[in-house]
């Protein structure tokens, strides 16, 4: 009850509003580690700890990690399917450019003993190297100006890299899965992974596409939805929903998605 009081006192001077929330999120760094059901102990996300978390995405991952040796995970949060990675002995590369979220990321890692196997860059991802704005924070972060009402005054500074720039040829004769939940700037990151996209074995995608959800004010339905699913097509991969079991995504039902003939019961794809 305080914190929603304070917060509505601040939100109409915007430089308190921002002095709070970094307050807020510097202060949001001493939650306990709690063990999980895996094994592993995990801090920073209470119900990803309890289990009850994204539960269907949670076993399909653990199923998709059985066919690979590497889980990159773009949009890494604190860590919570990195460490499910790496409780199975999978290698990981961590992206993740908030710092608060990166502060739980590395404590995951390490407290579980896994520092050794694990790669974290505290970036975020785009179609070419830059500096750009991103909004908001924990779980909900986005480069996308207005993304599900975050406010402007909510943002912080980071630093660009390509995917194709991050990963170079580390993947080179090694299977993969690309995790990605960046809210909103799938496609863009996509731009800049035309060689990771095209490598050799082809990497498995699982990637968080939404079509009405969080779009900013004005834009009713995701304006990249369809040229995100046709670049996949392009580069010959096919298109599954992410549930299970799981559905063929033709390019038709695209289409249909992106026209409001068809709805999909899930913002989860898979693409192989």
């Amino acid at each position: 009850m305080l914190k929603k009081l304070i917060k509505t006192i601040a939100e109409p001077f915007p430089q308190i509003t921002q002095l709070y929330r970094g307050l807020r999120d510097q202060s949001d760094r001493n939650q306990p580690a709690l063990p999980t059901q895996w094994g592993f102990t995990f801090a920073g996300h209470n119900a990803m700890a309890s289990g009850t978390f994204e539960p269907e995405e949670t076993r399909l991952l653990q199923d998709l990690l059985q066919e690979v040796d590497n889980l990159v995970n773009i949009g890494a949060n604190v860590g919570y399917y990195c460490c499910h990675a790496l409780s199975l002995g999978k290698r990981v590369i961590a992206v993740e450019p908030i710092a608060r979220n990166v502060h739980y990321l590395l404590k995951n890692i390490r407290d579980n003993g896994w520092a050794n196997q694990a790669e974290v860059y505290p970036v975020a991802l785009g179609q070419a190297t830059d500096i750009l704005d991103i909004y908001g924070g924990d779980t909900g972060a986005s480069l996308v100006k207005g993304w599900a009402s975050i406010p402007d005054s909510y943002a912080t500074q980071v630093p660009i890299l390509t995917l194709d720039r991050l990963l170079g040829t580390t993947l080179e004769n090694h299977r993969a899965l690309i995790l990605v939940d960046i809210e909103g700037a799938e496609y863009a990151m996509l731009q800049g992974a035309m060689a990771t996209l095209s490598h050799q074995p082809r990497p498995i995608w699982m990637v968080e596409i939404s079509t009405t959800e969080h779009q900013p004010a004005g834009t009713p339905f995701n304006p990249n939805f369809q040229d995100t699913f046709d670049l996949f097509f392009a580069h010959h991969y096919q298109a599954f929903t992410a549930e299970n079991p799981p559905k063929p995504i033709s390019r038709e039902r695209v289409a249909q998605v992106a026209t409001g003939q068809l709805q999909l019961s899930t913002h989860n794809f898979i693409f192989r």
